[in-house]
């Protein structure tokens, strides 16, 4: 049972060491479409906090982004430039590409190449690998990356996880839990599909800020329960993670937004990215569990039952703040 008064003071300790900035871990983006005699178009899109956007270079070893963008704009969370039929100085495999800067940065690039022959070449750049030769032959489709960022998403996201600790503590029998699991990721997954492929719209600065109000939602409970007073939260864990699984499926469409869905194999690059969101949620289910068990028989005060609560509640409540103040 993950009732244990050491588990919350565990959790307690471990919360306020989650990132301040939950959900601004965002891709950058980086799309060449390979053209005749070639030339390319090349767009990119990097995360960006207001007008301000750390300094990011894309730059491909035949020289064909060295020249000023054809196009710079900006829009909220992100700037966009892109390079209208450049010179690639030689033939596109095996050229080089880089992005000055991303070594002292925590953003992913996703890069999708979009070849002449029709072939589609896809992978992801990392700050501790900046640069990559493209590939000459023959590559899976660019949606699968999209899996992979999926998991980097959600394990990224301090306000999601701490709203899955929230149900974890709060949910004692271990078949409630995965009911409610279930329940969380099937709302998620309905929001996250829906928006992402225009269906319904929703103001992402509002969606982050309510985020954060469902963790402060959730925490009263968790304090109520604690002191032998469970609400509806604690009697209906299933409902309640449904209602808010719809609005973080909102937020998880954002991060698609930001970076767009591939034309030629949206469905699939949707289905690759809700399933590594659900990949890297289990995983951190798990390591939960795993982490928590041995604490379970040690003795603890009754007081500390209730540090874990506040501190989540504490948490979301500045990020909720937070948010709030970006509306304005």
């Amino acid at each position: 049972m993950i009732e244990r008064a050491w588990w919350w003071l565990w959790l307690a300790l471990l919360i306020p060491a989650l990132p301040v900035q939950a959900h601004e871990v965002r891709p950058a983006y980086l799309e060449i479409r390979e053209e005749p005699a070639q030339r390319a178009t090349v767009l990119w899109k990097q995360p960006a906090v207001g007008s301000l956007a750390v300094r990011l270079v894309p730059r491909l070893s035949g020289g064909a982004l060295e020249r000023e963008p054809d196009v710079f704009s900006a829009a909220p969370g992100f700037v966009i430039a892109r390079w209208d039929h450049v010179d690639l100085g030689g033939p596109l495999p095996g050229q080089t590409l880089a992005i000055e800067g991303l070594e002292r940065t925590i953003t992913d690039v996703l890069v999708v190449v979009h070849r002449l022959d029709g072939q589609d070449w896809q992978e992801i750049l990392k700050p501790r690998r900046a640069r990559i030769v493209l590939a000459t032959g023959a590559e899976a489709p660019a949606a699968t990356a999209y899996g992979r960022l999926g998991v980097e998403h959600i394990l990224g996201g301090s306000d999601h996880l701490l709203f899955v600790f929230g149900l974890l503590l709060l949910v004692g029998d271990r078949w409630q839990l995965l009911r409610t699991v279930t329940a969380f990721t099937l709302a998620h997954s309905i929001t996250l599909a829906a928006t992402a492929t225009g269906l319904v719209r929703a103001p992402s600065a509002l969606v982050e800020a309510l985020v954060a109000l469902s963790i402060v939602v959730l925490a009263v409970e968790l304090v109520h329960a604690r002191s032998g007073r469970p609400a509806l939260t604690a009697q209906r864990p299933e409902l309640i993670a449904f209602v808010f699984g719809l609005l973080h499926g909102f937020a998880f469409a954002g991060a698609l937004a930001e970076i767009g869905l591939p034309a030629q194999a949206l469905w699939l690059a949707l289905l690759l990215f809700n399933v590594g969101v659900e990949i890297g949620q289990l995983l951190f289910i798990g390591a939960a569990l795993a982490m928590l068990w041995p604490l379970r028989r040690w003795p603890a005060p009754s007081w500390t039952r209730q540090l874990a609560p506040y501190a989540i509640g504490t948490c979301a409540a500045a990020w909720f703040v937070e948010r709030l103040a970006a509306l304005a």
